[in-house]
């Protein structure tokens, strides 16, 4: 079998291959050449086939506007709840801010060490005080009030409905489609008509991030209660238990790190749509990172954006450790024992022996710790609740310590500016870096190099010389060579859809500004990926460094590439290119990690040199991985079309960010849905190659 796996038949093999990109490179000069002999009116998308879609939308706009206070469907439903999520999230802010900052350091210290010992509390407590000592501890706040309101509402909604998915395949099969279009649809477009229904101000940004981050807890509660073992229904069914009784008393318990998995991933996708909900108003760290980039100010983006980062990694480490608690009906410790040292040993059998004329806190500190000291009977709720005694006292001592002015909010004077030598060293790159010498390069070149042999180039080829029948063919060829005829009728109909809604140029322009991205982040990451599976100190130093790329906010990368390469399409492409790079690297390692030794090994003993085990053994059998990844460089790239719209990029994310900064709704909305229909496009081709790889 592992002979099977390394010898394959060279025609067969040269056919497999030569057959699509024959289809694909015959599709092309067709249509060049349709391009070339037809006169130049049909190269261009026919204006007398657009929908008109902005027409209706806007007037529904002004309907909106004009009926907003009088209307009963916004007097009885959209006002109220407007209201109550308003409500919930100013007690929030209101009780975070009130709050001491020392206590809300501890609590999360105490929370992390609960869940997952002394790392995650370090981490949280780390993380936090960093937050005050760039001076954003307010700003802070507001942030976790915004997620803590949207995180809640997403699981009371998602939750339920999880459950319900899971138990009845119809509302399974109905709600797919819905949560593949939310989770497809760039986190921008939510927007659009949130705001028409909510207007601007933070409650519209709570809905929005609430649509974004609902998917994957109602997806991971209906696959965690479906993954319970039968059996264990049937047992509970035998010995008389009712379908609420078996639902709640074992096929919830049993799901419950399924279900902890998606509350983690759902925090994790609130937390992502900050910045963008700042747009319309959120305020917080968002509203930070956004006017530092309106005025180019890279250290306190910067600060703001490591802000962020902390708060992703506490929230994220807390609810890892939430997932991996044992919720099943036998009871199970919260914490594993950790034996400590013999030198550690011998002072715990000392203060074991105070203990028992200790008082509580004493007695509450050694049942923290995991020993359990013996005390008199009247005492033994002390062993059970000795970390939340020891946990009270810690608060009330802070909470009279906060008593001190100085010490109530964050200390200014404590205040660590790192915007002060991080644009000093942008400066430097600005003045020193744009042209090196007289010599052609520098990011002055560079950038010129990119939008002239590659941006203008790629633009030429989709926008003039390619009629847009021929796109359409194109689209419809790889559709079929990568899935059959079903995907070539859907790729097909999905660009001429594009068409339709009257963005045929601006949607070649951003495909063009996609495709130059894809390019360069497939070969950057596909190189590093290799070099990171084959040696695992270079994986043990990129890991970080991927993390925290695919952590800090998009916004962030713009506002350095904004001083270094000037406004336009190319910071836009660099900053795709960066926030891509993650997902490419880590799944071509993962492929490559995951071939099999044995076939490997076999390679090896025919006589294969290093890189033909790696060409004709490793690569070929990772390529399912590798073109996961390259789906996912497409759709991270994808997802920062809007962003690259901010900054002077051209096509689709420039007529979203006009509609929505014009309250051009239909304008906006048109936008919103092309870009969603080449998501589509591409997501389905590259996900439908790699299944075929």
């Amino acid at each position: 079998m592992i002979e099977s796996q390394i010898s394959t038949n060279p025609e067969q093999t040269w056919r497999q291959k030569a057959v699509p990109l024959l289809a694909v490179a015959g599709a092309v000069i067709l249509g060049l050449l349709l391009g070339y002999f037809l006169p130049a009116e049909f190269n261009d998308f026919p204006e007398a086939w657009n929908l008109h879609l902005r027409e209706p939308v806007d007037a529904f706009q002004d309907w909106v506007i004009g009926n907003r206070a009088a209307h009963p469907v916004f007097v009885f439903f959209f006002e109220p709840l407007s209201d109550a999520i308003d409500f919930g999230l100013r007690r929030m802010e209101g009780f975070l801010l009130a709050l001491p900052w020392p206590v809300v350091v501890a609590v999360f210290g105490l929370i992390g060490y609960r869940l997952a010992g002394w790392r995650v509390c370090a981490w949280a407590v780390a993380g936090l005080m960093f937050m005050g000592l760039v001076g954003l501890w307010a700003e802070s706040m507001q942030t976790l009030a915004l997620m803590s309101v949207s995180v809640l509402i997403s699981l009371s909604i998602g939750i339920p409905l999880g459950i319900l998915a899971s138990r009845n395949n119809t509302l399974d099969a109905t709600l797919r489609p819905f949560l593949d279009a939310m989770q497809t649809m760039p986190a921008f477009v939510y927007l659009i008509p949130v705001l028409l229904f909510f207007g601007i101000a933070r409650v519209p940004s709570v809905v929005a991030t609430v649509i974004y981050a609902l998917p994957p807890v109602i997806r991971l509660t209906s696959l965690g209660i479906r993954q319970v073992q039968p059996e264990m229904v049937e047992a509970a069914t035998s010995f008389g238990s009712t379908s609420r009784q078996t639902l709640f008393k074992v096929q919830v318990p049993l799901a419950m790190p399924s279900i902890m998995t998606g509350v983690n991933q759902t925090i994790m996708f609130a937390l992502g749509i900050v910045i963008i909900a700042a747009l319309i108003g959120a305020g917080g760290l968002g509203n930070v990172v956004l006017k530092s980039l309106q005025l180019l100010k890279v250290g306190q983006a910067l600060e703001a954006g490591l802000a962020i980062v902390f708060l992703a990694i506490v929230l994220d480490r807390i609810s890892e450790a939430l997932s991996k608690i044992d919720f099943s009906p036998i009871d199970q410790p919260l914490l594993p024992h950790h034996e400590p040292t013999n030198l550690w040993e011998s002072i715990l059998e000392k203060l074991e022996s105070a203990s028992q004329v200790a008082p509580l806190a004493l007695a509450g500190f050694l049942t923290a710790i995991g020993k359990k000291p013996d005390v008199p009977s009247g005492q033994a709720f002390i062993r059970r609740y000795g970390f939340w005694i020891n946990s009270a006292l810690l608060l009330i001592f802070l909470f009279i310590l906060a008593l001190i002015p100085d010490l109530y909010v964050f200390p200014d004077s404590w205040n660590i500016r790192l915007s002060v030598p991080v644009d000093a060293a942008v400066a430097w790159m600005r003045d020193n870096l744009y042209r090196i010498g007289d010599l052609p390069i520098g990011t002055g070149p560079f950038s010129d190099f990119v939008t002239i042999w590659m941006l203008d180039m790629m633009r030429a080829l989709f926008r003039d010389a390619l009629p847009w029948a021929g796109v359409v063919l194109l689209a419809g060829v790889l559709g079929y060579v990568a899935g059959g005829w079903r995907l070539a009728l859907l790729s097909a109909l999905s660009v001429f859809g594009v068409g339709l809604l009257g963005m045929w140029e601006a949607s070649m322009d951003t495909l063009s500004q996609v495709l130059v991205a894809v390019i360069f982040s497939v070969v950057i990451a596909i190189p590093l990926g290799i070099l990171s599976a084959r040696s695992d100190s270079f994986q043990a130093f990129l890991r970080p460094v991927l993390d925290t790329l695919q952590t800090i906010p998009a916004f962030v990368y713009l506002v350095p590439v904004i001083m270094l390469f000037n406004i336009g399409r190319v910071p836009g492409l660099i900053a795709s290119v960066l926030y891509a790079l993650p997902p490419g690297i880590k799944l071509t390692d993962l492929g490559i990690r995951q071939v099999a030794a044995e076939a490997v090994e076999a390679a090896q003993a025919f006589g294969s040199t290093y890189w033909q085990t790696l060409i004709k053994v490793q690569l070929p059998l990772a390529a399912p991985s590798i073109m996961l990844g390259v789906n996912q460089v497409i759709m991270t790239v994808l997802s920062m079309v809007i962003i690259s719209g901010l900054v002077g990029g051209a096509g689709l994310g420039f007529e979203a960010v006009a509609g929505l900064a014009r309250s051009q709704t239909g304008r906006g909305l048109e936008a919103g849905l092309a870009i969603v229909l080449l998501a589509m496009v591409m997501d389905r081709i590259t996900q439908a190659w790699a299944a075929k790889s």
